[in-house]
């Protein structure tokens, strides 16, 4: 037989959870189509001796929908072995929208959910669409990895209903409407649905899809499922474990009613916040009852970083600081220098996110005066000093041009042993990276790499099968991606070859490669040889290759 290409001599882990095996894999039309010891012509032939050749793995909580504008690649996802990202996560989706005014609203929900810049959006994403099957359109050619697109909750509600959105419940004819959006996204390849419980706009009013009524959304989840297909995810009240507890009650609920399955993102390990336990304990319970509810998680320490000159998600909960925070960089820092007494005095109150300010360290400085404080954490350096929290970081900040860089390290997921536990749970899903999202903050891309570096080489917490089964063929299934996510004959040719003995999640850089005068974090893998996307060769010996052969999944 002629292949496409041929992949030789590979330690062939294919997904399932089943053992290593050697063996070829022949690949035609971008999908396997044979696998054992096999002859034959092809027009490439990779020799992967002493290589794992695994499915490309997915990462399903992903806030990629803008960079896939200009970026098809979803960079640096595919040199972490990523092939399949999931989009358009916490009720917000680039799509539907009616005009100018709805793609102000979701850029400034987007700036401050998820941390990216409108100037970002301005330079960059041209808002030609209106609805979601035209977004899915657009992104479609440029595409170098798969998506699975979700369609926001809140979209949805603030095209059918305006400002109402944000006021009240929906009425039945609205409620058809948006049902008729959702069945419109399905068709068109979207994967189901994203909504949350918690999050608030630019004002501090809660997102549109925190006004829906149950009624709207088991509407919502039928309609979805009409496709034979779809999942709901949501983002749940964090701030509060009773909310937490209710609101996977209402998932399961959901699940029964509309039979679809129902996913909540984060479950973490925190010493401030043990409540791990008690959600998979209610994650079980709804198995229980016959519904299906599956919780998200990350194997990384929650680590994220902080600049004034940059959006911060610790400092959004302060009214004052956000609106600096807002301006145009050149203006921020006349107004922190102006603006000081009232600032240190907004943040003495500080709770939720910015209650975690007095464990921020200093990192990076730029000032020889500031060169004594780096490693020290804020609040020893405030009590040291006699200074509010506030005051030591608009010294700190202005001094070096508002380009100090505060770390926030090894307060969540820091328990190595607590989060095995939680990525082991079988209603655990891998994948809470919040990868295009957060980007001065923390790289999201890198989850899969560190699962593999720690868990699996370094502590053998885990077997290399059992770690690739949690990464690809789990995911797949529960969330209907059904031609791929395992090394079988008819599935898509989505591959990864790698070296276990030197992968590795790499260091963090602040680059500047993102439009709009944007910064950004990213982490370089090391040990991913080659990585396929149906059938292409995207990423090889370190090199993206131009190939764009992504498809919407």
């Amino acid at each position: 037989m002629e292949y496409d290409l041929l992949i030789k001599n590979g330690s062939v882990i294919d997904g399932t959870g089943s053992a290593t095996k050697h063996a070829d894999l022949g690949i035609k039309d971008g999908v396997i189509v044979s696998i054992g010891q096999l002859e034959g012509d092809a027009l490439e032939t990779i020799d992967a001796k002493d290589l794992v050749v695994s499915p490309g793995f997915i990462d399903i909580h992903t806030h990629f929908d803008p960079q896939l504008c200009w970026d098809g690649h979803a960079t640096p996802s595919i040199e972490h072995g990523i092939t399949t990202v999931v989009t358009g996560n916490c009720s917000l989706s680039l799509a539907p929208i009616k005009g100018k005014e709805d793609a102000d609203k979701i850029v400034s929900m987007f700036g401050v959910i998820e941390d990216i810049k409108k100037t970002t959006f301005d330079e960059a994403v041209p808002f030609s669409w209106q609805s979601f099957p035209e977004y899915l359109d657009h992104i479609r050619p440029k595409l170098g990895i798969n998506v699975g697109a979700l369609i926001g909750h809140s979209a949805i509600r603030l095209f059918v209903m305006g400002t109402a959105s944000q006021e009240r419940e929906a009425t039945q004819e609205e409620i058809s409407k948006m049902c008729d959006i959702v069945r419109e996204a399905m068709r068109a390849g979207a994967l189901g649905i994203s909504s949350s419980y918690v999050d608030i706009d630019e004002n501090g009013d809660p997102v549109p899809s925190r006004f829906a009524g149950f009624d709207e959304k088991v509407a919502l989840a039928q309609a979805m499922g009409e496709s034979g297909r779809g999942i709901w995810q949501v983002v749940p009240y964090f701030p509060d474990m009773k909310q937490q507890l209710d609101n996977i009650r209402e998932l399961g609920d959901i699940s029964l009613a509309a039979n679809v399955p129902c996913s909540l993102q984060p479950v973490l390990s925190s010493p401030t916040s043990p409540n791990a336990e008690e959600l998979i304990e209610a994650l079980e319970k709804e198995q229980a009852r016959g519904a299906r509810v599956f919780g998200q998680t990350m194997p990384r320490c929650f680590d994220l970083n902080m600049r004034l000159s940059e959006t911060s998600m610790l400092l959004y909960a302060l009214p004052r600081w956000k609106k600096i925070m807002d301006l145009p960089r050149e203006q921020r820092l006349e107004q922190f220098k102006e603006q000081k007494s009232e600032l240190v005095n907004e943040m003495k109150d500080a709770k939720g996110m910015s209650g975690s300010i007095p464990f921020l360290k200093v990192g990076s400085v730029k000032s020889d005066e500031n060169q004594r404080y780096q490693g020290q954490y804020l609040g020893s350096i405030a009590q040291e000093e006699n200074k509010e929290l506030g005051e030591v970081i608009l010294d700190l900040s202005i001094r070096d041009n508002l380009d100090t860089e505060f770390q926030l390290q090894n307060v969540i997921n820091a328990d190595k042993q607590a989060v095995a536990k939680i990525v082991s749970h079988p209603l655990c899903h891998f994948g809470a990276s919040d990868a295009g999202a957060h980007i001065t903050q923390f790289c999201g891309t890198g989850d899969t790499s560190h699962l593999l570096q720690h868990y699996v080489r370094e502590t053998s917490t885990f077997s290399l099968e059992e770690a690739i089964h949690k990464m690809t063929g789990e995911l797949a299934v529960d969330w209907g991606l059904a031609d791929r996510g395992t090394l079988e004959e008819g599935k898509a040719a989505d591959i990864v070859i790698f070296n276990s003995e030197t992968v590795s999640v790499g260091k963090e850089e602040f680059v500047d490669d993102f439009p709009g005068e944007a910064r950004r974090y990213v982490r370089k893998s090391e040990g991913y040889d080659v990585v396929i996307v149906n059938g292409a060769i995207a990423y090889q010996d370190g090199r993206y290759t131009e190939t764009l052969n992504g498809r919407v999944v």
